[in-house]
């Protein structure tokens, strides 16, 4: 069998990591899809008996249209209506992909944190940090010298240390928190929002300016419960609400639903005891990929 005939076999076995690695840049699983099909476009016109690692030549690749899309994706996101959260991403046995990633990597506070990086420091940060590309790997994948790569990953390394300094609850504990969170939530449970979210827990609204949702961040235990217990109560005025539980983003997460039609993803995140950040997508288009 030739290197030509094990072509679509070695992008099928190398398919879930190329997904995540552009996902990972781009935050959008669209945008990531697009990419690994630009990416199998080049990948059977190559030559395939001249490469060596098909693993590192396929990442190479993916990477190199994930970094073109991240550069139209920006100029895009300086006109985006309120905050920009990454589409969610739901665990693999609910939503049908297949993607290798888990753990901090894929939160949203940490693709948030990516999103403040430039879109080279964004990929070599991603190839070396998240699937342990070597530095002379990572230089080819993004056209630049191996010294200069080892450059940017330690000033893509600092900024994220700078940002990210707690580490989030394990899984089980996540969901403990989470499950009181959404029980005070439901039942418009002041005190309960009070006593499971940290004092400097941060909320995030995405609606992209085609629902509602808060235009700016909301800060502070007392004014983020009191908005959450109003969304949820005002969401009862509207029609039948439904709740499906699950992992988004490696967080809890819950799907609203209202008279059978997604209406929000909720996540959370968890340190500690404590919920530090509330992250709501409403925006449409993120969510057709949701499920009631």
């Amino acid at each position: 069998m030739t290197g030509q005939h094990d072509a679509p076999d070695d992008f099928v076995t190398h398919r879930a990591l190329l997904f995540s690695i552009a996902y990972e840049i781009l935050g959008s699983i669209a945008d990531a899809e697009d990419a690994v099909s630009e990416s199998w476009i080049r990948w059977r016109d190559v030559d395939h008996e001249t490469i060596e690692n098909p693993r590192a030549y396929l990442a190479r690749i993916v990477t190199r249209q994930a970094l073109n899309a991240a550069r139209s994706a920006g100029r895009r996101r300086e006109d985006y209506v309120g905050p920009w959260l990454p589409e969610p991403l739901e665990e693999p046995v609910n939503d049908g992909l297949d993607h290798v990633l888990t753990g901090e990597a894929v939160t949203t506070a940490m693709l948030l944190v990516l999103e403040s990086l430039t879109p080279t420091e964004r990929a070599v940060f991603v190839l070396r940090e998240v699937f342990d590309f070597d530095y002379r790997e990572i230089a080819t994948a993004v056209d630049k010298s191996e010294s200069a790569v080892r450059q940017v990953a330690h000033r893509a390394r600092n900024h994220v240390r700078a940002r990210r300094s707690a580490a989030v609850a394990d899984p089980p504990q996540a969901q403990s928190v989470a499950e009181r969170f959404l029980m005070s939530a439901v039942t418009g449970d002041i005190q309960g929002l009070m006593d499971v979210l940290a004092p400097g827990v941060v909320y995030l609204g995405d609606g992209g300016g085609v629902v509602s949702a808060a235009r700016r961040p909301v800060e502070g235990a007392d004014h983020v419960a009191r908005m959450i217990a109003g969304l949820f109560a005002k969401g009862t005025q509207l029609g039948e609400l439904g709740f499906r539980a699950t992992v988004v983003n490696s967080m809890p997460a819950v799907i609203v639903s209202i008279d059978g039609v997604v209406d929000n993803v909720t996540c959370v995140e968890v340190v500690g005891e404590q919920v530090t950040a509330v992250y709501t997508i409403r925006n449409p288009e993120k969510l057709g990929r949701l499920n009631v």
